[in-house]
């Protein structure tokens, strides 16, 4: 109950500071107007994406003696996808994902859900150093001065976050919240889950390979959402969305969201208004991306349609 109210409230909000900022007739003749080859482009680098990203999953499996095929796992992802534009924020992509995963390999919960977790720290890691570079690359160049401290507060958050995580000499500080997850039921899988991350401590060589394809991975995708912009006419280079677009992943994650609605549009129109943008491209801008996330489930809906005409 209390989700839902914060939900309505966070997206009524933003919805609110939309309506106030966009001419809604002028919105609608900047998309009938946008270039489908641009958004195309754009929704192409996402589909694209989805295969390295698959193959980094199935080696961080092997690592844990979880071996699957590639076809299969790129199934997943897209299957993740179309859950995550019902299940609140990206982050129900990745309960789709362990939950698949567990049915299908029994015994193995702590190492699919280790091992989504890790991928999404790979990634929340490789975000961050891209916000770093956007940092150095807008400072004195562009006016969104508030955002920058905001990727510098990320920054710096996520640095002692992974300390507290994997540093060894900090277990017993951990410990100390055990009586705590006891109480509410969640020591065990949370147990299985530290255990099967801590156990690619000794996977350095193959850690720091994964973190370079998630790395190269995160900055053709920011691409992605320059395509959006060029298609409704956004005459911006690629460098302010390598500070908008770390943001805009994370706020993503906000957790009284579905799929970022309103929230991911209200975030084009402040940002790209600090960079001289109208609000009706900006916001067009955050729509047609949004749309490509859309398209990105049609395949993941497809698969569930035919795997339940299947079991019938």
């Amino acid at each position: 109950m209390k989700r839902a109210l914060a939900t309505l409230v966070v997206t009524g909000l933003c919805t609110a500071y939309i309506v106030w900022k966009i001419d809604l007739g002028r919105t609608g003749h900047v998309l009938a107007h946008a270039q489908a080859g641009w958004w195309l482009l754009s929704f192409g680098i996402m589909a694209g994406s989805v295969l390295p990203m698959a193959w980094r999953w199935q080696r961080l499996l092997a690592a844990r003696g979880v071996h699957e095929r590639l076809r299969w796992l790129v199934r997943t992802y897209f299957v993740g996808y179309a859950a995550g534009q019902v299940l609140p924020t990206s982050l129900g992509g990745d309960a789709s994902r362990i939950y698949e995963t567990v049915r299908r390999h029994q015994g193995a919960g702590g190492a699919a859900a280790g091992t989504v977790l890790l991928e999404r720290a790979l990634g929340g890691v490789a975000t961050l150093v891209l916000a770093a570079v956007g940092f150095a690359l807008a400072v004195g160049r562009y006016d969104v001065g508030g955002y920058l401290w905001v990727e510098l507060a990320f920054v710096v958050l996520a640095g002692l976050a992974g300390l507290l995580l994997f540093s060894t000499r900090l277990h017993p500080l951990l410990q100390r919240t055990r009586p705590v997850l006891r109480v509410l039921r969640v020591e065990r899988p949370l147990r299985d889950v530290y255990v099967a991350l801590h156990a690619f401590r000794g996977d350095a060589q193959l850690l720091v390979a994964m973190f370079g394809l998630t790395l190269v991975v995160q900055a053709v995708r920011v691409l992605a959402i320059w395509c959006a912009g060029k298609a409704v006419g956004v005459d911006l280079s690629p460098r302010p969305y390598y500070v908008m677009g770390p943001l805009l992943f994370l706020v993503m994650l906000v957790p009284f969201t579905v799929n970022g609605l309103a929230v991911r549009e209200s975030f084009f129109v402040s940002f790209l208004g600090a960079l001289g943008v109208g609000a009706d491209r900006a916001f067009a801008t955050g729509f047609l991306f949004f749309v490509v996330t859309i398209a990105l489930a049609l395949p993941g809906v497809g698969v569930l349609v035919r795997e339940a005409a299947r079991r019938r």
